[in-house]
């Protein structure tokens, strides 16, 4: 999964979080937990029928304004 050369950066404190919620939750590993909560976030937008239903779901989320 991550082992395929693509690397990204995350906070110590913000990743030291991840393994410990993906250990309680019983996923194989902190890798899988972030693959999984980045497909379910990705859903959410890949269903929007139009650049501006995506762009709306953003402002509506406070990620732009």
């Amino acid at each position: 999964m991550f082992g395929s050369g693509n690397k990204i950066k995350l906070d110590n404190d913000l990743l030291d979080r991840i393994k410990k919620i993906s250990e309680v939750a019983g996923y194989a590993s902190h890798e899988e937990f972030i693959v999984h909560v980045l497909e379910k976030e990705l859903a959410q937008f890949e269903d929007a029928g139009s650049d501006e239903d995506i762009t709306e779901k953003l402002r509506g989320l406070g990620y732009i304004s």
